[in-house]
């Protein structure tokens, strides 16, 4: 079943006025529950195919699996990094695996193709999945021609956000004066090296539990619980 965006309710989002964002020369957005919304579990297709890899390589359970893929979150900032770092994995075969998944749970999104054609500048996709995994999404919302770049965990040197180093190189590959970049990202911790660099915020809410901000959120510098409605009215025709 297909999980098209709905519009927000009365009072759901903090709206930027568009002179807040007049300043922007650069929209950055992060690919998996940003562009298309959580409701869509993509990334629950990808969580488990990283256990069923992870089970795979170390011929074990997949109860056992699933711990030791926690444990290399929690050392190294993912799955990918640990194995990486622990066990030389050459990284291809994994990401191609991981990323094999149906798309069908996501629709075209007229709206958002619409937005993001009134959008100054550069649009940039900064994700810690692959580029073809960005190139099949994209392609499947239908707003692939609107991204001049994809930045993603290979350029990143399979380095995940929230790490400093990967917002560096960024900036260094991509000529990104943070001072007039907006970053979208559904999970809040991503949003703060970037808040830390001078970029302009906006979280988009997911709703799951390891993926909420903490009481010190002051690096949340706006709220958009539906992306492409958000734009529409911080940045109107």
């Amino acid at each position: 079943m297909a999980c098209s965006p709905t519009a927000p309710s009365h009072g759901q989002s903090r709206f930027a006025e568009p002179r807040e964002l007049r300043h922007v020369r650069t929209w950055i957005f992060d690919l998996d529950n940003t562009l298309y919304p959580a409701r869509c579990r993509l990334f629950d297709q990808v969580d488990r195919k990283i256990g069923e890899y992870v089970a795979s390589y170390f011929q074990t359970d997949v109860e056992t699996a699933r711990h030791r893929q926690k444990a290399f979150y929690h050392s190294h900032g993912s799955t990918l990094r640990g194995m990486m770092f622990l066990h030389d994995m050459e990284p291809d075969g994994y990401l191609e695996y991981v990323h094999d998944i149906d798309l069908s749970p996501v629709d075209p999104d007229p709206l958002l193709n619409e937005v993001l054609s009134r959008l100054p500048g550069r649009k940039l996709i900064f994700t810690s999945a692959t580029s073809a995994h960005a190139e099949r999404v994209t392609r499947r919302l239908g707003v692939d021609h609107h991204f001049e770049e994809i930045f993603d965990v290979v350029a990143a040197d399979y380095t995940p956000k929230p790490h400093a180093e990967t917002y560096d190189r960024l900036l260094e590959r991509h000529a990104v004066d943070p001072t007039k970049s907006v970053f979208f990202d559904d999970i809040p911790r991503n949003l703060k090296p970037a808040a830390d660099i001078g970029m302009t915020t906006v979280w988009i809410p997911g709703h799951h539990g390891w993926a909420q901000p903490n009481d010190d959120d002051e690096y949340i510098h706006y709220v958009a619980e539906h992306l492409a409605h958000w734009l529409d009215v911080a940045v109107p025709a």
